[in-house]
């Protein structure tokens, strides 16, 4: 319920400026109310309580917004404080030896998180952020209290990277959130957590959080200048922060991991990894990012090291399949009939006699119709979208065989490459491959395998040439390191990882009680993307 407080005219002088000419506070009170109002533009969620404390002698103010603080809060541990507990007796005995200002800092409040404000961005930024402000007449300083809250998303499971065994809880919105459910996890005095503000007009929140005796100092320091260029009004999530601060912004490939998962945070902040958390949204950043580290999902330390490693060849397969298939089917169907066995290509033959458009025309309508659905099938609402895309892709399909437009193989084909691409981790990472897909069908289309095999060397020399914050894209492959091939494509047991990435940690590179004994899971799981 909103609540309207009149709107004081200004009797007194105008706001004061310090030595650097940022404006601060005016000491009369009436003045300072009418300057918020004008300010926040007579918002009607702005709320204004004054009251008298010591027998009516002294003016104060209770300033916050509406909805952004916790009313139960500010009621019984600021505005409760100051009009009940704060009676005049009190007052006057703490008063001899302190200021009042200092009184109701130090004594009256019975909150943990009291700041004092004085310039004017300050109070103006506090109180949109969600604390509350008392103001006391004849005074320049206010007291900012931390009672942020209102309504926010409860911890739920991951809606994203779902795991079968593992740790059900993701990231919500709220900053202090996500930082506190890492914290629960690691709970080492070497975690440490930076904050700043970025956007000019929207101060969004973000917190860096490192293990201090693991992370290599340079790349903290790059992350942190990268943040501070920053030049922008607004940022609304951490998709825009990955735009701009990545090292390379003409790729298709994501350099910067991003991860809903707490225990995925924990894993690769015990191998070094700096993550970026940005107030609004449940997408953690994780930097510096490699490629295999988008195959490694977080279930992979959840399960026996045998089973993990042919899952994760699995997902291997799966990727070739699906940058892959449609390009191979269409350069062997148009240049390379010889490869084909007889039997199989009197069959193709036989299914493609009645069909008008050639095998790169046949692919292209069917990867584009199956992508429409995909995209059909996220956007509408829950309850029907599985269903439209499911429906939807056995009608089509079975509509365009049977009017002749499309082959029975190439739906074979085009059904396998997109359900293989489902089967990658990390739904960035599947995003690049689905557009080089296209890419790698034109050149099979009009070159065949050696279409395909120039494409395929471009795409893997660029990759090489990619880094993220100085780390090689490749690595541990490109540069080679022997000792990180433990947990590259195959995954070895734990007690035979006993060194973090060497890429990516300057400083204690192994891991604690790791080479002996019984498996310590706690350092590594989590690593992956789901």
């Amino acid at each position: 319920m909103f609540s309207f407080g009149k709107v004081y005219r200004s009797q007194g002088p105008e706001s004061q400026s310090d030595h650097s000419g940022k404006r601060l506070l005016n000491p009369q009170l009436a003045d300072t109310l009418h300057q918020i109002q004008v300010e926040i533009g007579n918002s009607s969620d702005l709320v204004i309580r004054q009251f008298e404390i010591g027998g009516g002698n002294i003016q104060v103010a209770v300033v916050y917004m509406d909805g952004l603080v916790d009313t139960k809060t500010v009621n019984d541990f600021v505005i409760r404080s100051l009009m009940i507990e704060m009676d005049e007796i009190a007052i006057e005995r703490m008063t001899k030896d302190k200021a009042l200002f200092d009184v109701i800092r130090s004594n009256a409040l019975t909150i943990g998180q009291v700041e004092v404000v004085r310039k004017w961005d300050e109070v103006i930024l506090s109180l949109l952020s969600g604390d509350t402000l008392i103001l006391v007449d004849g005074q320049i300083d206010a007291v900012a209290c931390g009672t942020r809250g209102g309504d926010q998303r409860k911890v739920t499971e991951p809606s994203s990277q779902v795991v079968i065994r593992g740790p059900k809880e993701a990231f919500t919105e709220s900053i202090g959130t996500n930082v506190a459910l890492v914290r629960r996890r690691l709970k080492s005095p070497h975690l440490w957590v930076e904050s700043m503000k970025v956007g000019k007009q929207g101060n969004t929140l973000i917190a860096l959080m490192y293990v201090k005796d693991i992370v290599n100092d340079k790349i903290v320091q790059e992350v942190k200048k990268r943040l501070e260029r920053i030049d922008i009004d607004f940022v609304s999530g951490s998709g825009e922060i990955e735009q701009l601060i990545q090292d390379e912004s003409k790729t298709v490939f994501p350099t910067i991991f991003s991860t809903e998962r707490p225990d995925s945070v924990v894993g690769n902040l015990m191998e070094g990894r700096i993550a970026i958390f940005v107030d609004g949204t449940p997408f953690v950043l994780l930097t510096p990012a490699t490629f295999f580290m988008f195959f490694q999902a977080t279930e992979d330390y959840y399960q026996r090291p045998e089973v993990a490693t042919a899952i994760r060849l699995l997902r291997y397969g799966s990727l070739l399949i699906s940058l892959f298939g449609p390009s191979i089917y269409i350069a062997a169907i148009t240049f390379h009939q010889e490869m084909i066995p007889t039997l199989l290509l009197v069959s193709l033959a036989a299914q493609r006699e009645s069909v008008p458009f050639p095998a790169f025309i046949e692919a292209l309508i069917m990867e584009v119709a199956f992508e429409i659905l995909r995209e059909a099938g996220i956007r509408m609402p829950r309850a029907i979208g599985q269903a439209v895309s499911i429906v939807g892709a056995l009608v089509l399909g079975q509509a365009a065989v049977e009017a002749g437009l499309i082959s029975p193989a190439m739906v074979i084909v085009v059904a396998l490459t997109g359900i293989s691409s489902f089967s990658t981790p990390s739904y960035d990472i599947a995003l690049s491959f689905r557009l080089l897909r296209f890419v790698i069908m034109i050149s099979a289309g009009f070159l065949g395998f050696y279409g395909i095999a120039i494409v395929s060397i471009f795409i893997l020399a660029h990759m090489c040439g990619l880094r993220s914050f100085g780390v090689p894209y490749m690595a541990p492959l490109g540069p080679f390191v022997l000792e990180d091939q433990k947990d590259t494509i195959f995954r070895f047991p734990f007690q035979a990882m006993f060194s973090r990435p060497r890429l990516i940690s300057s400083k204690n590179i192994t891991r604690e009680d790791a080479p002996a004994g019984p498996t310590k899971p706690s350092e590594s799981q989590g690593k992956g993307s789901e």
